[in-house]
Order: C-alpha cells, then sequence, then structure tokens
C-alpha cells in the first residue's frame, strides 16, 4: 500500500507530486507514517481519554466499554488544530480543492472484545444516499468522490486483529462489492497496521469494514472527514464561536468548521457569480502560488 513518511519540518501547504497525486487516485487510501510526534499523539490520547471519562459518567458509553462519538472536534482544544495537521493535509486540498470543510468527525474507542463476534458483513462505502442519488448519472461509471476521510492512530496497531479498519485497495473506483459466502472478507482485503502516531486518508468509495479488537489493546481513534460546502453537514457538532476554543482557530480552519459569510460563499463564489477569492483556503493558496489552472479543483 501507498505509504508516506512526512519531513520533519511541513507547513501543511507542500503541493503533492503528480506522482502522489495519480497514486492516490488509482488507489483510494494513503498511510501517512509518523504523521503525529509522540508528544501529539500523547496529548491527543490524553484528550480522547477525558472525553471518554465524560461520556462514560454520562451515561453514553455502551455496555462494552466502545464509544463512537460524532462531531467530537470541539470537545477538546487539542482537537481543533487536527483539522489542518500539515503531515495530511495536502492530500486533501491537493485532491479536492480549495472549498471544502469537514462535515463529519468522529472519536472511537474500541476496548479488547468480552466475547467473540459473529461473522458478519460490516463492508460499505461511506457518504449514504450519496451511493444511490448519483445513479442518475451514467451507472457504469464510479460515483464521484465528494468526500475523503483522514484516521489518526492513537493505540498500538501495528498487529491484525485490534481492531483496525479494513480496506480494499483500489475498490474506490468500483460501485458494487460481491459479498462472499458466509459474510468471508472480499478478495483483496486487508487490516490497516499502523504504529501509534501514525495516519491514513482515504476516498469516502472505497470499501471498507470496521474489524473486531480481539487483541488485549484498547483501541483509539479520531477520524476526520471532508467534503465540498455545498454539501450539508452529516454531524451535530455544536461549537461556541464565542469562546476560547473557536478563538483558537486559524481563519483556514474556522472554514473548514463551516464559517460562511453568506449562502452562496458555500458554493465558492460571490452574489454576482464570479470566484470569491477571499474564502480563507483559496486565499491561502493563491498567496503561496498554488493554484493551478491544469487541476480543475485548483483553479
Amino acid at each position: 500500500m501507498l505509504s508516506n513518511t512526512p519531513p520533519l519540518t511541513l507547513s501543511g501547504y507542500e503541493p503533492l507530486t503528480t506522482e502522489q497525486r495519480a497514486e492516490f487516485l488509482e488507489r483510494g487510501v494513503v498511510i501517512v507514517r509518523g504523521a503525529l510526534s509522540e508528544d501529539h499523539r500523547q496529548r491527543l490520547e490524553d484528550a480522547v481519554d477525558r472525553v471518554y471519562a465524560e461520556e462514560q459518567a454520562a451515561g453514553r458509553v455502551r455496555d462494552d466499554g466502545v464509544l463512537h462519538l460524532l462531531g467530537f472536534l470541539p470537545r477538546d482544544d487539542e482537537f481543533g488544530d487536527l483539522l489542518t495537521h500539515p503531515a495530511v493535509f495536502p492530500y486533501l486540498w491537493g485532491t479536492a480543492g480549495w472549498n471544502i470543510y469537514s462535515h463529519h468527525n468522529h472519536l472511537d474507542v474500541t476496548p479488547p472484545a468480552r466475547r467473540a463476534e459473529e461473522p458478519s458483513w460490516g463492508w460499505h462505502q461511506d457518504g449514504y444516499r450519496q451511493n444511490s442519488d448519483p445513479e442518475t448519472l451514467d451507472p457504469t461509471q464510479p460515483r464521484p468522490m465528494l468526500s475523503l476521510k483522514v484516521g489518526y492512530v492513537l493505540s498500538d496497531l501495528s498487529r491484525t486483529g485490534r481492531g483496525a479498519t479494513k480496506v480494499i485497495p483500489g475498490s474506490h473506483l468500483r460501485n458494487t462489492l460481491e459479498r462472499p459466502a458466509n459474510n468471508a472478507d472480499p478478495l483483496n482485503a486487508i487490516e490497516i497496521t499502523a504504529d501509534p502516531g501514525d495516519a491514513f486518508i482515504f476516498d469516502r468509495r472505497l470499501w471498507h469494514s470496521r474489524s473486531p479488537n480481539t487483541s488485549a489493546v484498547t483501541r483509539k481513534m479520531l477520524f476526520v472527514g471532508y467534503t465540498y460546502r455545498w454539501i450539508r453537514p452529516l454531524d451535530d457538532m455544536p461549537i461556541d464561536r464565542n469562546g476560547a476554543w473557536w478563538d483558537n482557530r486559524t481563519p483556514v480552519q474556522r472554514q473548514l468548521l463551516g464559517e460562511s459569510p453568506d449562502t452562496i460563499n458555500y458554493w465558492g463564489v460571490k452574489w454576482n457569480g464570479y470566484v470569491d477569492d477571499d474564502i480563507p483556503l483559496r486565499r491561502e493558496l493563491r498567496e503561496r502560488g498554488l493554484l493551478d489552472r491544469s487541476v480543475p479543483w485548483l483553479r
């Protein structure tokens, strides 16, 4: 599987090479080794533990100890900078462009399973109706990408059986997936093994599945999804825009949290129909000389 190790110093605005973009568009997934420094990873894990304790005290953790928390970003200041984490951000604007935001994010804690699970079918593409409504187009062609997701690995998933995500590289270009007998994994499925601090990015169309945690390790993950600003949010993510958490966000991060001066701005234009050059991420890319007319989503 495509795997990159970022250099030590990054801004988040290093353009993808032609080869990086082409390989990601072909395979639909990339692993970024060492995306998080150990200090950053530990701070994020501590924040996850705080949120888990709060949810447990409120009775919102499942009986088996599993927590799947949507819209987690505003729950701790440590989470906010993940929106533009420099090790992965180039893949987001580099493959989806500047008119994006985070419509969906979730925090997952998966303790060791208390009992063996019956085989079940969990393979899916993200997007719900995005997988059926576009069938009014040509159903023989791959559906549009529409969104991407980043998974940040906080616990040791370097061995299989620890509840990691399973994927089929290249499957994002197929609209259907054959289901084997007895709910066995499809052909070419792999379980993403990763060290603490690694991250992976995938196209929402990539066929993927959860896996049972049969180990003694508690799986802790943070997922941040991105889509176009003209698509409605998936999560309820109430944010106090008069509080310290919001004050600590950059203009680009505020765009990625859904900020907009008016409704038509979500479509990337002003009311006169011209492109709005003051959209924060577009402005940032323009000032850095990163808009590229040869790449449609970076024009």
